[in-house]
């Protein structure tokens, strides 16, 4: 960061102050690895890491690195709601903001108590989000710990005003849109910030949140690694192989927020509302902003090999800071006293033994590879 751009006063953004302002919010953070000036970018299937020569206005070229994808990002900043890696539970921050979980558990008396409840994913988790089989194919639990009747997404399309024959696809009618923005906030906003696809009723919703993560002026550090079978119990003896990480001149992540697609989420009709309020739509920008607040605050761990962090922060050439307040922002939006949905799936469906019997939850996650959860480690 340059001299000026220390002492040049920062942009505050604020979510009334971007509901309002112009479409897209587009943010620029430069980062720099932690402890080495290596890093390891995505490797994705068949192709591994991705180099490419970006073209510039003066006719050269310049070679650029692909260290995380939209859909890996998306995941990032669905990580930072959590306790940790492998804890399942909002962050304090959080609480009171819907979400759904799949759980199982034994009922006692045709009932499932909270504390015998066991959460296996949540929608946060779940790379197709609400969306995802888990809790299509599952039954609601209702208040009292009895399972409903119907499928969960038997409810889901009532409230979404979809008339689904079994047999065929069908599309909400257009004025039937506002239910379905106004059910997906109710139960999980988390998806109408980084969409949500239901192929079966023709229903996409694209992320209001993309973010991607480059690294300029790259070059390639190939070298080794070893694997060593000291026990000598497997058949591949002692394998060197051959790996690459990366160098830059700087690496820049990219926010892009698509307010007027947040905007279009609600608005008024007559003297009434349809679809979200102002104040809902204010809690997507604020969930939104607090999200990339997180994920810059201090030093992220991309994957084992990229922990990065955050050097700067940009708007239009401008330094820019968060004023979001994410416990009234959630308070603001007036959401129901027990958020968490929680969807029951047996025991024995979600666990069976062997290939031949999984379990059908996998269903949906070939139905769109680009909010399908990235695997690229």
């Amino acid at each position: 960061m340059s001299e000026a751009e220390k002492k040049s006063p920062s942009k505050k953004l604020t979510p009334d102050g971007v509901l309002k302002g112009e479409s897209p919010l587009v943010l620029t953070a430069t980062l720099e690895p932690i402890g080495s000036d290596r890093f390891q970018p995505a490797g994705f299937p068949e192709i591994g890491h991705v180099f490419y020569k970006a073209p510039r206005k003066d006719g050269s070229t310049e070679n650029v690195c692909i260290v995380d994808s939209a859909a890996s990002m998306a995941n990032h900043l669905e990580r930072v709601c959590l306790r940790g890696a492998h804890d399942l539970e909002l962050v304090d921050e959080l609480s009171g903001m819907p979400y759904i979980r799949c759980v199982t558990g034994d009922f006692v008396d045709d009932k499932l108590p909270n504390d015998k409840r066991e959460v296996v994913v949540t929608s946060l988790t779940e790379g197709h989000r609400i969306a995802s089989s888990y809790f299509l194919e599952g039954y609601e639990l209702m208040p009292n710990g009895s399972k409903a009747a119907e499928p969960f997404k038997k409810d889901l399309c009532a409230k979404f005003g979809v008339v689904l024959p079994e047999s065929s696809k069908a599309h909400p009618p257009p004025e039937q849109w506002w239910n379905v923005f106004k059910t997906i906030f109710e139960l999980d906003p988390n998806s109408l910030v980084h969409g949500v696809l239901f192929p079966q009723w023709q229903i996409k919703i694209p992320r209001a949140l993309t973010a991607h993560l480059e690294a300029f002026g790259a070059g390639r550090v190939d070298r080794s690694g070893v694997k060593f079978d000291r026990l000598g119990k497997t058949t591949s003896g002692q394998p060197i192989f051959a790996v690459d990480d990366a160098t830059a001149e700087s690496i820049r992540a990219t926010f892009v927020l698509d307010v007027s697609l947040i905007r279009s989420f609600g608005r008024k009709k007559g003297e009434n509302v349809v679809g979200l309020s102002e104040k809902r739509q204010e809690f997507l920008v604020a969930l939104a902003l607090w999200k990339i607040q997180q994920l810059l605050a201090s030093p992220f761990r991309f994957r084992s090999g990229c922990h990065l962090r955050c050097v700067s922060l940009h708007c239009n050439n401008d330094n820019v800071e968060f004023d979001v307040n994410i416990k009234e922002a959630i308070k603001a939006a007036n959401f129901r006293d027990n958020p968490i949905t929680d969807v029951f799936w047996p025991r024995e469906e979600l666990y069976r033994e062997g290939q031949a019997q999984q379990a059908k939850t996998p269903k949906g996650t070939d139905e769109d590879d680009e909010e399908s959860e990235d695997t690229e480690e």
